[in-house]
């Protein structure tokens, strides 16, 4: 009996590599119609098969890479998919997302999710085509470049519209946030799950397919998909549109340097002078030679780049994001736009993720500075701020563990710890992920957002773009005129555990659907009525409908995810931020003397999350609403629920 829901490719595959077995199963009913797709299934799946006693890095773990309904299936944007599974940097939850065009292909290659454990004994990766999955020697492209390896698996099945997934060296020699690299230039860059598929010798993932993927209403869903792409049209939001088109991310340098907000000298100040250097003009300017953009996409915000000549000539290849831009500019001081566009190339070529490479090179040039590391600890390296000589060094070095390169493949957290002293002071991380291209001190809620943020420091599961970019008119909507003017202050706590937590619950389903942040979080165009107005139509799940279900489907799947971490260690005393971050009032720029009031806004969301204020974890009646019963009963026999 074909699989009930429409939207989705209706299958999924088990692989165990330790046998080399490949096996396909009917996607369950419950999955999509509880956690629709890609994080929420992913989420279920990991609680079910890892925990406190899963090493990441052993055969073990499990690594699941998913799709959800809209992938591919004409919404805008579509393009997207994500991996999932126990992070090797951070020991916590981990997953990572990424655009392109592997998720539609996978899903018209005839799987929703891939679920892999087991180590392989030899290097493989895995093909998927038309309802067919094997497991491929990959001797050959062990010790491949990531392009090189996409390129040579392509002409392996003669078919240029093949969609890969795959990991470079970094990945390989098991570097803790090796990323994944999709498309040549696309990649699933947090928490090391290159370091996952390395563990498992697991080179790629490649998909290439052309079955249908069918709506339960075709006419209806084309109808309320054609309402929420003319949204994208609505006056409102013409400059952000506009500005992502023209520049892509890169706009951001800019805007958030006027805020007070661009992380510079590892994240001592939240000012650059030299900002205009590495920003869009710029790039620009100098070096972008095309745009593309991403399957299904109206917006567009991708673009090709290539530096000619010089020491950093690379290219041409897909131009670097905000982050990428932030880790090796301002991070480290360096406004050398080529080298900050050349070693963003690198971490994707070598397979790392730009932010925590970045952001633990400038980890290492403070502690350069500060004298706690000397030539000896180097190598020789000098590594002052802005030498991007050493910089680019430093890259290829952590790539193959080389030298003091096996201290940055540790990442920030795990250095510090094994560099002792002094040095845990400058690791900027929470819950041992770098921080992202975001300053608490200049952005009240963005201190939430690292500490609740169930991957670590990072913005992409309930960033708010609200009062930092300015939508008042979609303040007023969703919060009312009275908690307008707390809510617009960009340096007010008040309300902000409110917004933080309607945020999270929104980007829980964006992720799970699995769509786009760029539409959602940045303009906030779509909103949870869009997923009331697209999903029956598309599934025929008509419980989808309702904005009572809607609204806990996404309280069930960030709540699975924080039970995940709660299981693993995590109370309200590691739902923080580092020292600087936290007590150390911005030095400079326009944000100076800024401070977030981080346990006034734990304290909101605690409350509006349904968990205790002194531990964070979660209350029985709060999780048996969500149907989350067995999570309670396996939370309460450990001592993890919150007491009466």
């Amino acid at each position: 009996m074909p699989f009930r829901y429409k939207g989705y490719a209706g299958h999924y595959l088990e692989v165990d590599l330790t046998k080399g077995k490949v096996n396909t199963r009917e996607m369950q009913e419950e999955w999509a119609r509880l956690y629709l797709g890609g994080s929420g299934v992913s989420a279920r799946i990991l609680w079910e098969r890892t925990g406190p006693q899963t090493e990441p890095l052993s055969p073990d773990n499990v690594l699941v890479a998913a799709t959800g309904p809209l992938t591919g299936a004409m919404f805008s944007p579509s393009g997207r998919m994500m991996f999932a599974s126990k992070s090797p940097l951070t020991g916590i939850w981990a997953e990572s997302h990424v655009g392109g065009f592997l998720g539609p292909e996978m899903k018209y290659a005839g799987f929703d999710l891939v679920i892999l454990h087991g180590r392989s004994p030899k290097p493989v990766y895995l093909f998927l085509n038309d309802g067919r999955a094997e497991l491929c020697d990959a001797t050959q492209l062990w010790g491949r470049e990531t392009n090189v390896a996409a390129t040579m698996i392509r002409e392996e099945h003669r078919d240029p519209s093949t969609e890969v997934a795959v990991i470079g060296p970094a990945g390989e020699n098991q570097v803790l946030f090796g990323s994944i690299t999709v498309d040549f230039y696309r990649a699933a860059g947090r928490t090391g799950l290159g370091a996952v598929m390395g563990s498992k010798n697991l080179k790629a993932i490649a998909a290439t397919g052309s079955l249908a993927v069918e709506a339960h209403d075709m006419d209806k869903y084309l109808q309320a998909n054609e309402q929420e792409m003319a949204k994208l049209s609505d006056p409102l939001w013409t400059e952000s549109i506009a500005s992502l088109r023209k520049y892509g991310t890169t706009g951001l340098v800019t805007m958030i340097n006027e805020i007070g907000r661009l992380p510079t000298k590892n994240h001592w100040t939240g000012y650059y002078e030299h900002a205009d250097d590495i920003g869009p003009e710029a790039i620009s300017k100098q070096y972008r030679i095309a745009q593309e953009a991403c399957y299904g996409c109206a917006i567009g915000c991708k673009y090709i780049f290539r530096v000619k000549d010089g020491p950093f000539a690379i290219g041409p290849a897909g131009g670097s994001e905000y982050e990428s831009i932030m880790a090796f500019g301002s991070n480290c001081l360096n406004n050398d736009l080529a080298s900050v566009l050349y070693m963003g190339t690198r971490c994707d070529l070598l397979g790392m993720d730009t932010i925590s490479c970045g952001k633990t090179i400038g980890f290492l040039m403070e502690l350069w500075e500060k004298g706690i590391l000397t030539s000896k600890d180097t190598g020789g390296l000098d590594l002052s701020w802005g030498n991007t000589e050493s910089m680019a060094k430093l890259v290829e070095m952590a790539a193959k563990r080389e030298g003091i390169g096996e201290l940055l493949a540790l990442g920030t957290r795990k250095a510090a710890e094994r560099i002792g002293g002094d040095a845990p002071m400058y690791a900027i991380h929470s819950k041992g992920l770098e921080a992202s291209g975001q300053d608490p001190r200049a952005h009240q809620s963005v201190g939430l957002t690292y500490a609740i943020n169930v991957r670590g420091a990072d913005h992409l599961r309930s960033l708010s773009s609200l009062e930092e970019l300015g939508y008042p008119e979609v303040i007023i909507k969703r919060f009312g005129k009275e908690k307008y003017e707390e809510i617009k202050k960009i340096t007010s706590p008040v309300y902000k555990g409110e917004v933080i937590k309607d945020i999270e619950d929104l980007y829980a389903l964006v992720d799970s659907a699995v769509i786009c942040k760029y539409g959602t979080m940045w303009p906030p165009v779509y909103y949870f009525e869009t997923f009331i107005n697209v999903i029956p139509p598309l599934t025929g799940m008509d419980e989808w409908s309702s904005m009572k279900f809607v609204r806990e489907a996404a309280e069930r799947i960030c709540h699975l995810r924080r039970a995940y971490n709660h299981r693993l260690g995590i109370t309200r005393k590691q739902e923080t931020l580092p020292k600087r971050l936290l007590s150390d009032p911005m030095p400079t720029g326009p944000a100076k003397g800024g401070l977030p009031d981080l346990d006034y806004m734990l304290d909101e969301y605690y409350t509006k999350r349904g968990c205790d204020l002194k531990t964070g974890f979660p209350k029985k009646e709060t999780l048996v609403r969500l149907k989350l019963d067995a999570v309670a009963g396996d939370l309460e026999s450990r001592g993890l629920l919150a007491s009466n």
